[in-house]
């Protein structure tokens, strides 16, 4: 991280350790994250990717961390670290609902609200006051304004990516956290919704986690790269490292 960055994330020496086969654990000896960075975290499929988006996300609570810091823009530092210890798990809700947005491979709309439902519903639970106009404002920077009035089920799969992304940005979130936004798509359509997304992150100044197994969306992006590769120990268990 360059100097007089200021960090949204900042990790030290994390492990997260999970029961799936004869035993997995994740490390994260450092992770900085500056606001208004994007990144993606690339690896081969089931390397725990989704994981370590996870815990960025303060879904999965870590089993040691000596620095868990998330630090959003004009607000205090919150030390997830110590909320995971205290149990503060309502806080740690209370960060997903206002500082951080989500984009799923399949979109994750609900089926039965409309596009524009869909799109309001984390500025409604905000009580945000301009959340029409806001969301209008969103539907046209990513292309399906006129689909606001649609039920999912009517959409392509890049359009149902593309309202996904506009309900992720509705909340106003400090940091979007995007798990294999393309892999449904084939390789025209990825790259638009790819160019749709880091065109929104960067015109609403949001910071950008990006979960990748394809290296050329990360090339071609342009993105800041950290890799995660898995090392098999001596007892049948395995250990994914993510580093830069």
């Amino acid at each position: 991280m360059a100097h007089g960055e200021q960090p949204l994330y900042s990790i030290r020496d994390l492990l997260l350790t999970r029961a799936t086969g004869p035993g997995y654990s994740l490390r994260v000896s450092r992770l900085d994250i500056p606001v208004g960075e994007k990144i993606a975290i690339t690896g081969a499929s089931g390397c725990g990717k989704s994981t370590a988006l996870d815990l960025l996300g303060m879904v999965l609570r870590p089993d040691r961390v000596d620095r868990f810091v998330f630090a959003p823009p004009g607000q205090t530092e919150a030390d997830v670290g110590a909320c995971w210890r205290d149990g503060q798990r309502d806080r740690l809700a209370g960060l997903r609902q206002r500082h951080m947005g989500y984009v799923l491979q399949t979109g994750g709309l609900l089926p039965f609200l409309s596009v524009y439902e869909n799109m309001e519903l984390s500025a409604r639970a905000l009580n945000r006051p301009d959340r029409r106009e806001h969301v209008e404002r969103i539907a046209r920077s990513l292309g399906v304004e006129r689909l606001l009035r649609s039920r999912p089920d009517t959409l392509s799969i890049g359009e149902r990516q593309r309202v996904a992304i506009g309900r992720a940005l509705a909340s106003g979130p400090a940091v979007l956290l995007a798990d294999e936004p393309t892999a449904a798509l084939d390789p025209l359509h990825a790259g638009a919704v790819m160019e749709l997304l880091l065109g929104a992150v960067a015109d609403y100044a949001v910071t950008l986690v990006l979960v990748t197994h394809a290296p050329e969306i990360v090339r071609a992006a342009g993105l800041r790269e950290f890799h995660m590769r898995v090392d098999p120990q001596e007892d049948g268990s395995v250990v994914a490292v993510l580093e830069e």
